[in-house]
């Protein structure tokens, strides 16, 4: 018997199952019991029935149990499987924190659900520019294809300690962590 998903009963079975550090959502494989009517805006507000969750706590426990397939995001415990909305990125990396300089430098980012991720190889940073526009829309894998917009204030001050280096045969203008260059920007690009 297939129980209609509701939030409640999704917060106790993520309660229940992340009790030591995050739950591993990636080898569940329940079968899928519909869409729930949840939304994380771009912003990073989480929406539940039209209305924003205001619990950092609940907002903070739904995220342990969201996975990506493909281009779809669910909330996933070892019985359920529902289907959420996401408008952009699941999460917004609200701020950073550089030690180092240059090749040596190591860039801690900090989400807007209480995560910390270090930037590196296995957590790059990626930018995607708007076509028409041309506005860079940054963004840092946290976990397991779940990635963090890179807010604003945060980016500029990324800019503000990036480096110019070469990068697939031309000058990219890019930032370094943990002895990686994520490129940016083309340098020739750069006003």
């Amino acid at each position: 018997m297939i129980v209609k998903p509701d939030a409640e009963n999704l917060a106790a079975a993520a309660k229940a199952a992340g009790k030591r550090g995050l739950p591993p959502v990636h080898l569940w494989n329940p079968e899928f019991c519909g869409d729930l009517d949840m939304r994380i805006a771009r912003d990073g507000t989480w929406f539940y029935l039209g209305t924003p969750i205001g619990r950092k706590e609940m907002v903070r426990l739904f995220s342990t149990i969201l996975r990506r397939d493909g281009d779809d995001y669910f909330l996933v415990t070892p019985v359920e499987k529902v289907g959420i909305t996401v408008e952009d990125a699941p999460f917004v990396a609200v701020d950073f924190e550089p030690s180092g300089d240059g090749r040596d430098q190591v860039l801690t980012f900090e989400t807007n659900v209480g995560d910390a991720v270090v930037a590196g190889p296995d957590n790059p940073i990626r930018v995607v520019r708007d076509h028409e526009t041309g506005e860079p829309s940054p963004y840092v894998l946290v976990r397991r294809n779940l990635e963090a917009l890179i807010d604003r204030k945060s980016f500029y001050r990324l800019v503000e300690i990036g480096a110019h280096e070469q990068h697939a045969g031309e000058s990219w203008f890019g930032l370094w962590s943990q002895g990686q260059f994520f490129p940016v920007i083309p340098s020739a690009d750069l006003p």
